[in-house]
């Protein structure tokens, strides 16, 4: 059986935004804009809870789907018991996140997962067991996860991690400038995280769990995708609330209306909290709808995650076999 009802190999062709597109080259803050940002959160939350029972789909376009996840998965270890040894495991997983034996019989050639995330530290063993794949590796800086150590060391942070090959960084903003309504501080803040990166593709970590409202996530996305942010991310995965569909909602909009604006396209990375296949098919399909087919791409973005590979795994398995293999027989590190 092949399935040819989604485009999922795409993503060889390209994996950051700006081989493929005109990368974000941010603009003045525009403060009228900023603050001309709203978010009606009843309507939104109404439009979110109606997601997950409307968008359903089955047997062979639901594999399609789950398959076109994966190629979307930043596959992620963020521990503090990280070793050269569990990252190479990780890499390992991402170059083979599928089963060669579940591909075939679905008719599907090899896949990989969008980037592998990892610290600073696990940079270079991640690089080598990726070596020849066309993986990038992605770094978290700037004072992961919180953002409370000095400008000056997250900068440098961020030129290290540059120097030692990561092809992406996601940083993460100083939460108090959103708080406070210090769009000016938060813009600088951003664009020296972006003059740092240099080419290194960025995103920008909003931690939208502690910003208080959903229009505080509005104006923070504008601010950083004006600061020339190449995507806008939910969260770290360490807060209480990370992912969820409503501020998914507010910032795909607010990425739409970068669009519409500039004409510029930035990615959308929600982290922290999916670890569902059904929940990645939700996404997805909230992406299709509120952005269209172009930001179904890997290069526009990306699941922060761990554990949802798995899931998905097994939901392949069982669309092939009839039966759910156990989750110990799908480990990703």
């Amino acid at each position: 059986m092949s399935i040819d009802t989604y485009s999922v190999t795409d993503h060889h062709i390209a994996q950051l935004p700006q081989v493929t597109e005109p990368r974000n080259a941010g603009m003045p803050l525009d403060l009228n804009w900023v603050l001309g940002a709203q978010a009606n959160t009843s309507a939104i939350e109404r439009r979110a809870a109606s997601l997950p029972a409307r968008r359903s789909v089955k047997k062979a376009y639901q594999a399609a789907w789950l398959l076109k996840a994966v190629t979307c998965i930043d596959l992620t270890t963020l521990s503090g018991d990280d070793t050269a040894r569990r990252v190479g495991r990780l890499c390992a997983k991402a170059r083979q996140p599928v089963a060669e034996s579940v591909l075939d019989t679905l008719g599907m050639p090899a896949i990989t997962v969008g980037a592998v995330c990892v610290y600073h530290e696990m940079i270079a063993p991640a690089l080598e067991a990726l070596q020849g794949s066309g993986i990038p590796v992605a770094a978290v800086s700037t004072g992961f996860p919180a953002g409370l150590s000095p400008l000056p060391l997250r900068i440098a942070e961020i030129e290290q991690s540059v120097a030692a090959g990561a092809a992406e960084i996601d940083i993460v903003i100083s939460r108090r400038h959103v708080l406070e309504g210090n769009w000016q501080a938060l813009y600088d803040e951003m664009r020296a995280f972006r003059v740092a990166c240099g080419d290194a593709h960025v995103k920008a970590i909003l931690a939208t769990g502690e910003l208080g409202s959903l229009r505080n996530v509005a104006r923070a996305s504008i601010v950083c995708m004006m600061a020339g942010a190449d995507f806008i991310k939910t969260s770290t995965g360490k807060e209480s609330v990370n992912a969820t569909l409503p501020v998914t909602l507010v910032m795909i909009r607010a990425i739409r209306d970068y669009y519409d604006r500039t004409g510029f396209r930035v990615g959308y990375k929600p982290a922290g909290g999916i670890s569902k296949a059904k929940d990645a098919i939700t996404y997805l399909a909230l992406m299709k709808e509120e952005l269209g087919d172009r930001w179904l791409q890997p290069d526009l973005f990306r699941f922060g995650a761990s554990s949802l590979l798995n899931d998905i795994e097994r939901q392949l398995e069982h669309h092939v076999t009839g039966n759910y293999s156990a989750t110990y027989r799908h480990p990703t590190s």
